[in-house]
Parts: C-alpha cells; structure tokens; sequence
C-alpha cells in the first residue's frame, strides 16, 4: 500500500508512461517519481520496468519508491534489482526490500545468498534480517562461512533477528570469527538468549584484542544479564579504551553490583563528561549509600546533564 499524498495533478497516467519513453534520463526519472504518487497500484509494473532502465538514476530512483508499495511483482523486481551493477541501485533495492515488512518478500531472495557477487549475498541477506523469514535460517548459516566479512556480518545480522535458539552454537563461533566486525556483531546478536551457554563467549569478548569488541561484550553483558560476567566487568574498568569502561559501567550499574560502587566512583571526576554521566546513573541504579560521599561532591560538576544524574542518583539512594 502506498504512503504517498493523493496525486492531485491535472495529468493523467497515461500522459506520465508516455513520459516514460522520453529519450532524457531526467524526464524518466521524474517520471517514475510522478507514478509513485498517484498511490495507484496499476502503474506498479511501470515502475517495477523501470528498474531495468538503461540509465542509473532512473533504476535508483525505482528501488528507492517502490518501498511505499507491497506484493509478488515488488519483491521480485527488487530481488532481481540485487544483481544491478550499480552498487547504488542494489543497496537501495535491499533497503526497499526490508522497509516492505513483508514476510513472502524473502522468497526470491533466498537464491541470492549463494549468488557469485559478494555484494548481492551481502544485500540479499540485509534485506532478509529485516522480513524475519524462518527460511532464511539455512541460508544464514552456511553465509557464515563465506569468505567475505561483509557477507558473514549480515548473516550473524538476520541471526540475530530471529532470534532461534538453535543458532547460538554458531552465533557463540562467529565470536571468534577473525574479523573485528564480525566478533562484534555475533556478540551483539547473542542478546536475545538468556541461556547459561552465550555466558562464556561474552566473557572472553571482554579480553577481545579489538576494543570494539570488549565494548559489545561489555554492553550485551549488562542487556541479558549475565552475572558471570561481573569480574570481566570490573576488569574493564580499567580498560584503555574510555567507550568501554562507559559500557562496563553501565552495565555493572544495570546488574547492580554493589562491590563496583568504589571502582565506579573515580569516573565522576574524569575529564570525558559522558564518563561523568553513566558513573552517576550507574551509582543511582545500585542505589548504595557508599556512593554518597563521592556524589555529593560531584553536585557542582560543570555539566548540567552529570549534575542532573547525580541529584537522581541520591535521590535513589535515600529512597533505597
């Protein structure tokens, strides 16, 4: 269905495909634009035509509209508009693809995932994350062996999106995948499990050699959780990276961990006020009077946002 306006111009249909067949690529494009709007789903073919249109902009601008409408004809022209040689026209196909919401859309992409372009497998299984198609299982999981990163990383993505159990073994696996991006997307993915078999990969995300990494597993930690990652929290309150000792302390805070209280107190004072911030809402969430003395002299911090978590977070303690 289209979320267009009501097409309120004096032309008709038929004096837009006419336009269709102009020889200026602009005219064209235009055109498919003028389609789109008339919200009437008899000039989805036309549209769906021009993603074969000799000119780059036209097809680009065809992918990108037909996300406002939905049905067989729709997904397979955007299937078949994955294989475009422009990267362009491909990468919006797959975003139109994912914005139809539309279950069945994943049919013809499901071929894509084993196609001989790594950017096609890649676009196929980025649109199919978003339509969650119990299908698209297999085919993620085999991609997770493919030799390409971009590839694996959207494999671990439509994973994570359906979120089955019986993809944590390979999940947990892809965490030590040897790329960086991949071990933090796997990371990531693992949180819509609970069970105590993700705890050990998290763990070890913590001692990752890429701080991306560490910062994930710290975050997934506290999202699901996980007490067994307490020690490897506290450990990386002292990380180099200062984005994951954020992320350690916000998650020490959700598990509400009272030995942190003195570990976390030190980041009132530190130089990033984003820093500043999380320690005061971690110490409110664990609501322990020892974190009083060190909020009460943070109560002048020069950013009002730090000055704001820490008049909560003592509010929290008195009330606790």
């Amino acid at each position: 269905m289209s979320v267009f306006e009501p097409f309120d111009s004096s032309e008709d249909i038929e004096d837009i495909l006419e336009k269709m067949g102009d020889a200026d690529p602009k005219t064209r494009q235009v055109a498919v634009m003028d389609l789109a709007e008339t919200a009437d789903t008899d000039v989805i073919p036309h549209i769906v035509d021009a993603l074969s249109d000799p000119s780059e902009v036209v097809r680009l601008q065809a992918a990108r509209v037909l996300e406002n409408f939905d049905g067989p004809v729709v997904s397979a022209g955007l299937a078949g508009a994955l294989q475009d040689a422009s990267p362009e026209v491909t990468e919006a196909a797959a975003y139109s693809l994912a914005e139809l919401k539309d279950v069945e859309a994943a049919v013809p992409l499901l071929p894509l995932t084993v196609h001989e372009k790594p950017f096609v497998r890649e676009k196929a299984l980025l649109a199919l994350k978003e339509l969650r198609h119990p299908d698209s299982l297999m085919p993620a999981l085999n991609a997770l062996t493919d030799p390409v990163a971009e590839v694996r990383i959207q494999a671990v993505g439509v994973l994570g999106y359906l979120q089955l159990e019986e993809s944590l073994h390979a999940l947990i696996v892809a965490s030590r995948d040897k790329d960086t991006e991949v071990r933090r997307a796997a990371l990531g993915a693992l949180s819509y499990s609970r069970l105590p078999i993700i705890a050990e990969a998290l763990v070890k995300g913590l001692a990752d050699a890429e701080w991306r990494v560490r910062e994930m597993a710290a975050e997934t930690i506290g999202k699901i959780g996980c007490t067994d990652g307490i020690d490897g929290l506290i450990g990386v309150l002292d990380d180099e990276y200062w984005q994951v000792r954020l992320q350690g302390i916000r998650s020490l805070g959700k598990l509400n961990v009272a030995r942190a209280v003195p570990l976390i107190a030190p980041a009132l004072e530190h130089s990033i006020s984003n820093l500043r911030k999380d320690a005061a809402a971690a110490l409110g969430e664990i609501a322990d009077a020892v974190a009083l003395p060190y909020l009460e002299k943070a109560l002048e911090d020069p950013d009002p946002d730090v000055r704001k978590n820490v008049r909560w977070a003592m509010g929290r303690i008195a009330a606790a």
